[in-house]
């Protein structure tokens, strides 16, 4: 969904527990880091994809900026979770302005919502592999509303909303100019604080997507729960090992959240596999604040049988003056917003 003309963009990705910004610059030699700043949210302000306080995200989307030296106002951003739709869909083989015609009707058929409540847009990805005379199709669908106060937060900042993705697909992006495609499957999950996204690959293709409501914030929440204390005193407790709860309490905490994260990503592959059923996924590659997650990355590894690792999106990208330490750190929540950096207003 492209809303203006100027080439270079700065990556913008607004999470529900912060603001990530980041400007990569294209140069003979490559792709170069040239700014990255990261800003966290007070709990609350976005919930269920929805902006609830649109003042503090002015602000602070205006102070990231500031404070990252960031000049550029023209931004890509991406949004997800249930107000965006993403399906795979065979059609009847058509010429493309044929299939732009008849694309709100093909919808219809797929989208949860009222068709006229939803931005439309698609891409041909080639021939069906289960009929000659169709051709399959990524459709992606995204509420109006939700777009709308994306929009509005980012133009009240400043700034000029170019391009926006959706979230998965910012991921995929990240990955696939640092890692090389591989013929096998892999399924790249963003864990965030309170949305997991799902996007299972085959080659450079999107073949399976899928976000649910599970993240870092459970661990807060169930924190919350047992100390009877304030989100921002439970954030400082499940950092904090000197800050009054016990090993064995955050450890009962952590084991409990991320055994639920591995049944809903296994039910999600367990759906794949229904669909493709000769398909393995062969390597997981994770990304978001969970990720840094041992036990959850073990458990991952034994429940799917499948490679498990954590995304480096500054793999393949010249780091700059940037201290190399700090993004292997910060890698994993940087990783939709560096997919977003790197877009160009006439990408499709």
């Amino acid at each position: 969904m492209v809303f203006g003309k100027k080439d270079h963009l700065v990556g913008l990705d607004i999470g529900s527990a912060s603001l990530k910004v980041c400007e990569i610059a294209g140069t003979k030699k490559g792709r170069v880091l040239k700014k990255f700043g990261i800003s966290p949210l007070p709990y609350g302000t976005i919930k269920e994809g929805n902006i609830v306080d649109h003042e503090n995200i002015v602000k602070a989307i205006r102070e990231l900026f500031k404070n990252s030296g960031i000049k550029e106002k023209n931004v890509a951003l991406s949004i997800g979770g249930y107000s965006v739709i993403v399906k795979k869909i065979n059609v009847q083989t058509m010429p493309d302005d044929q299939l732009l015609e008849t694309i709100y009707f093909e919808a219809e058929q797929y989208i949860p919502f009222d068709i006229n409540d939803v931005n439309i847009d698609f891409q041909i990805l080639g021939e069906s592999e289960v009929n000659p005379n169709q051709m399959s199709v990524l459709l992606v669908a995204a509420k109006k509303d939700i777009i709308a106060e994306y929009m509005d937060v980012v133009q009240r900042a400043g700034l000029i909303p170019v391009i926006i993705d959706v979230d998965a697909f910012a991921l995929q992006n990240t990955y696939e100019i640092n890692y090389d495609i591989e013929s096998e499957n892999v399924a790249l999950i963003d864990i965030g604080a309170s949305k997991t996204s799902l996007n299972i690959m085959k080659g450079n293709v999107s073949v399976f997507n899928r976000d649910v409501s599970l993240g870092c914030h459970q661990i807060n929440e169930r924190i919350i729960s047992i100390k009877n204390c304030s989100y921002e005193e439970s954030e400082t407790l499940k950092l904090d090992e000197d800050a009054g709860l016990s090993m064995d309490e955050r450890q009962d905490v952590i084991s409990s959240i991320v055994s639920d994260w591995c049944i809903e990503i296994r039910r999600a592959i367990d759906f794949f596999y229904s669909t493709y059923p000769d398909d393995h996924i062969g390597k997981i590659v994770l990304s978001g604040g969970g990720a840094n997650i041992s036990d959850f990355r073990n458990l991952l590894a034994e429940e799917t049988s499948a490679e498990v690792e954590i995304i480096d999106p500054f793999k393949k990208i010249d780091k700059g003056q940037f201290d190399s330490n700090y993004l292997q750190q910060i890698g994993p929540q940087a990783s939709i917003c560096t997919g977003l950096a790197i877009r160009r207003v006439d990408d499709k």
